[in-house]
């Protein structure tokens, strides 16, 4: 990997290939999200929901 980099120029291999894109269709359509910290907010979520029975 070269240390010579271009501030504010990335690329994505994920985001290129569409997976992002597909993960975001299926996350939408289930509502179940893919990322890890969105699987944790929803489980949080739902412990709470379930301790304080709302």
């Amino acid at each position: 990997m070269s240390k010579l980099k271009i501030p504010g120029v990335s690329f994505s291999l994920k985001r290129a290939l569409g997976l992002t894109k597909l993960k975001q269709k299926i996350s939408r359509q289930t509502g179940i999200p893919m990322s890890e910290s969105g699987i944790e907010r929803k489980l949080g979520r739902l412990l709470l929901d379930k301790i304080f029975k709302r």
